[in-house]
């Protein structure tokens, strides 16, 4: 499988045209405009991942690889907030959400109107879901959540969130649920956005769900099948960062050699220098290493069988 050549120009185009441009004066004002977010809906970029049944563009799994790789080319920070919002956030949405939550919080996702969140990661536990302390408590037809999240991308814009909290804490793994609820939710807070060394414009938030109020249909699958959708999302959020990861290593190599042609010493541009033209072969040819690593586990992906492994070691690797 080949990506689709028709969604790689449009995206190569728009990342060249509009990202990278104003990458630099986004990553020092710290934030994604608006009308890139909603351009980034009109090409049906933020819904990649979701079926054209409920608004998205339904790419599939080696054409979305591609296409994060362009979008982060353009801008890192832009690939990052596109990633999470498509994969795990969309995808969770759009495999085990209902009709109902579908056309309710799926649907603007996929059209660019609302950003989405993923709250998995808490102060004391990262990738390892059964290790949380977000509760939700059932009280008559609601849940009262309390809890906190810690390097959740997206937080800080409109728009709904998927998160993780203990139902049933005697159950272990098969206590954990999940959920879905607007950011506007009384009791939903952004307590801060982390400072980083880079990547500044897509922001990292720690957030506290303080006595959040849910109805009871927004629980998404069924009640302590929370872990299992969590583990549901790894290979494809991993192909996507390793797919971010070769878009910005390639720009950077870009860079390198633009720069190697026009810097000159001792008469000649010092691409000529071997010690200069062997580091930038050796880049290249780990640049396409990773990218083919990244493409085998979209192809993986796509033909339906397990992706794991080759998701873990495209994203290790690139």
């Amino acid at each position: 499988m080949t990506p689709d050549p028709l969604v790689l120009d449009m995206g190569r185009q728009f990342a060249s045209e509009r990202l990278a441009p104003l990458a630099a004066a986004r990553e020092k004002q710290a934030r994604i405009e608006a009308d890139i977010i909603a351009e980034l809906g009109a090409l049906g970029i933020l819904g990649a991942t979701t079926a054209a049944e409920w608004g998205g563009s339904d790419l599939d799994p080696v054409t979305y690889a591609a296409l994060l790789e362009e979008i982060a080319a353009g801008d890192g920070a832009v690939s990052t907030m596109v990633s999470v919002h498509n994969s795990p956030t969309c995808v969770v949405l759009g495999t085990f959400g209902t009709d109902a939550q579908k056309d309710r919080w799926l649907r603007p996702l996929a059209a660019g109107a609302h950003v989405g969140s993923f709250g998995l990661t808490e102060p004391q536990a990262g990738s390892d879901a059964s290790n949380l302390r977000t509760r939700a408590i059932r009280k008559g037809d609601r849940w009262i959540v309390n809890g906190a999240k810690q390097f959740i991308s997206n937080a800080t814009h409109p728009g709904s969130i998927v998160f993780f909290a203990v139902t049933d804490p005697a159950a272990g793994k098969k206590g954990i649920s999940c959920f879905v609820a607007d950011k506007a939710t009384p009791g939903f807070k952004v307590l801060r956005v982390e400072e980083k060394l880079g990547q500044k414009a897509s922001d990292t938030c720690a957030l506290a769900f303080e006595d959040m109020e849910l109805p009871a249909d927004q629980l998404v699958g069924a009640e302590g099948q929370g872990y299992r959708i969590a583990l549901s999302t790894l290979e494809s959020g991993r192909i996507g960062i390793a797919a971010q990861s070769v878009g910005m290593a390639r720009a950077a190599l870009e860079h390198a050699v633009a720069y190697a042609r026009d810097r000159s010493a001792f008469g000649q541009p010092i691409i000529e220098h071997q010690a200069v033209a062997f580091r930038l072969v050796e880049a290249k040819t780990r640049l396409e290493a990773a990218r083919q690593m990244t493409l085998h586990a979209a192809r993986l992906k796509a033909a339906g069988a397990p992706a794991l492994e080759a998701a873990c070691m495209a994203k290790l690797f690139a």
